[in-house]
Parts: structure tokens; sequence; C-alpha cells
């Protein structure tokens, strides 16, 4: 559970038997079991999501509502994970102040770092073309060198 007192709470949730839906049994009937919690606590926003081992999953669910493209992880001992969402989605996935991406950290127990997509294409990019050139560039020390090998075969 990772809460902030009177505005929202994000909550995992995993079934210990299968078959059982672990969200629609918190949610109740037409949201009716959720809906006595939220009235009892002053109408909070609660997000209700599924617990998973596999941690990228996990990350991108604790982001709801947003929708996530991809989870980096950037750092397995400091755990630390990059998100890409949609441009149209960032402002959802970081919350108003940054709470959802805080509240999503704090059940996870990750440091996410979210982004968009278009910065990550445009991050590819220049990666890609940094290699490039530096392939260009030991191709041209290497035929240096294949000319200065073949020069001195011939004496």
């Amino acid at each position: 559970i990772a809460r902030e007192a009177g505005s929202r709470t994000k909550i995992a949730v995993i079934a210990k038997e299968e078959g059982i839906d672990p969200i629609g049994s918190c949610v109740g009937q037409k949201g009716t079991r959720v809906q006595a919690i939220i009235d009892e606590l002053g109408g909070e926003k609660i997000d209700i999501i599924e617990w998973n081992e596999n941690i990228e999953k996990f990350i991108s669910a604790s982001l709801s509502p947003a929708k996530v493209l991809a989870v980096k992880i950037a750092n397995e001992e400091e755990k630390e994970a990059v998100v890409i969402v949609p441009e149209d989605q960032l402002s959802l996935a970081i919350g108003q102040r940054g709470q959802n991406v805080r509240l999503a950290a704090k059940l996870t127990n990750w440091k996410i770092d979210v982004t968009g997509d278009k910065a990550e294409k445009k991050e590819t990019v220049e990666k890609t073309e940094e290699s490039s050139s530096n392939e260009s560039e030991s191709t041209d020390i290497q035929s240096e060198e294949g000319v200065e090998s073949k020069k001195e075969s011939e004496k």
C-alpha cells in the first residue's frame, strides 16, 4: 500500500488461488466494496493494481491509469527504472505535482523516471549517429593501418 492521505492510495493485490480476480474481488459487484472505502476516506481516489513478480510488469501496472510502452531497468542493484510512455500520457503518468509516479515508486520500492516516447526516440537517434561516426573513425584508422601493413609487407 502506498498512500497520500486525503488524496490518493495505490494498493497492489494478488490472489492466492487461481481463477480468482484479485482486483474484481476488491472492487466488488458494481464497485460496492471499494465505494464504501472511498466514502469512508472522504472521496480519496484508490488505484487497485495486480501485484506481479515480474518487476517490469509491476512497475508498468503501478503507473495506472497511464499507458506504458516500455520499462527499462536502469540499475537493478539501486532499483532504478526508466519508464517510456506516449507523449500524450506523460502528464498522466507523472500525475499532479508528481503524485502518480511518487506513489508508484513507493508501492514498488523502485526509483522510477518517466520519459515520453519522443524523447526516447531522439536519444536513440543521437546514440545511433554517435556510434556510426565512431564506426567510420575506426574504419579510417583500420584502412590507414591496412595501407601501412601492406607497404611494410612489400619491403
